[in-house]
């Protein structure tokens, strides 16, 4: 695997090439509403889940039927689809000049503490698209239930050039 760091300079573009990733399709909204808003420069993602072609690919809650690695992957497969679904809105993901914002959803058993280390996934994987410099604030919330049982929920705010 490529060190992040040393394409420190490079796009996200080309830290995706780097990085080996290849993004899904877009994610398409799963009710009434939209999964991309722009109001100036800033870009906010609708609450991402772990869907891949349409298909929810984890169900359950962290702590009880999912572990803290399966949550991770959960929230590595939402996160592919907010990045996708931010290439699709704005072009490219060479526009984005910072992440402003990360929120992480977890559906979790009353027991499961271990809450910021899953959603590291997330902030992780964007650090290493977008760089060190353009990380984000976070919260993490755990939650009784998500979404069509899904484990994980990901909402990000982008600011992109105009």
């Amino acid at each position: 695997m490529v060190n992040p760091s040393s394409s420190q300079h490079a796009g996200a573009e080309r830290r995706l090439r780097d990085l080996g990733i290849v993004l899904p399709n877009a994610p398409h909204p799963l009710g009434a509403y939209v999964e991309t808003v722009q109001s100036g420069s800033l870009l906010f993602l609708s609450g991402m889940l772990p869907v891949r072609d349409g298909k929810l690919q984890f169900v359950g809650r962290l702590g009880k039927e999912l572990d803290e690695s399966a949550g991770r992957d959960a929230l590595r497969t939402a996160t592919l689809n907010a990045l996708s679904a931010a290439k699709a809105h704005v072009g490219s993901l060479d526009r984005v000049t910072r992440v402003i914002s990360v929120k992480v959803y977890l559906a979790t058993s009353g027991d499961f503490y271990n809450q910021p280390i899953v959603a590291d996934a997330a902030s992780e994987l964007l650090r290493d698209v977008f760089g060190e410099d353009k990380m984000s604030v976070r919260s993490v919330l755990g939650l009784a239930a998500l979404p069509l049982g899904a484990p994980v929920m990901l909402e990000v705010t982008l600011e992109v050039d105009n």
